[in-house]
């Protein structure tokens, strides 16, 4: 069974999708031992408080530079035996070491259809709104391996959402998480841990 970390950054959605999912036995190659947020004080970690899942907090903000960041990080992750790391809106980028620790095993959820509306600086609501902007019918959201390029890693699932006449990036980001990012992000990640994907 395949130890999993979850990257959280905020109210951890996507967290509690995979721990619903985990609940439901739909990974029952995989479990998640461990929360990592990057800030303090976010609802994400009373997720996994009420789930009985450890956690800490990883601050970039502590760290001198990226590099040792990503050494604390690293450390943390291989001192639980993490196998599979899972980005569910971890803000902070992750460096070459910790990619290059991990080959294929990270996992991104993205709200958009990579490549539209992807790399840096595209988070929280801005795909959204650069959907909107551009006038798209259809959004989504992606499920993808994490590389050294900024969502560049190769796709493994999408989902398409329609975009309906008065949505604002708020309604469009509430959709988009339940109708896709919910359902993709544990169904992607139960794949890889019974090598389904590989």
């Amino acid at each position: 069974m395949l130890k999993i970390a979850v990257l959280v950054s905020g109210g951890g959605t996507n967290l509690q999708a995979l721990l619903d999912s985990e609940a439901r036995g739909e990974n029952p190659h995989g479990k998640i031992t461990l929360v990592v947020a990057s800030k303090p004080g976010v609802y994400a970690l009373e997720r996994a408080a009420k789930a009985g899942v450890e956690s800490c907090v990883v601050s970039r903000r502590d760290y001198a530079s990226p590099d040792s960041f990503d050494e604390a990080l690293l450390e943390v992750l291989r001192g639980h035996g993490i196998d599979l790391v899972v980005l569910a809106g971890f803000l902070s980028v992750l460096g070459p070491r910790v990619v290059q620790a991990y080959p294929r095993r990270i996992l991104n959820v993205h709200p958009a259809l990579i490549p539209a509306f992807c790399g840096p600086g595209m988070y929280g609501l801005r795909p959204h709104q650069a959907a909107l902007a551009r006038g798209c019918k259809v959004t989504g959201a992606t499920v993808h391996f994490v590389n050294e390029e900024c969502d560049g890693g190769p796709i493994l699932l999408q989902k398409a959402v329609d975009i309906l006449p008065g949505d604002t990036p708020e309604t469009l980001q509430k959709r988009v998480m339940e109708q896709a990012e919910w359902k993709l992000l544990p169904k992607a990640v139960a794949m890889v841990c019974s090598g389904e994907i590989v």
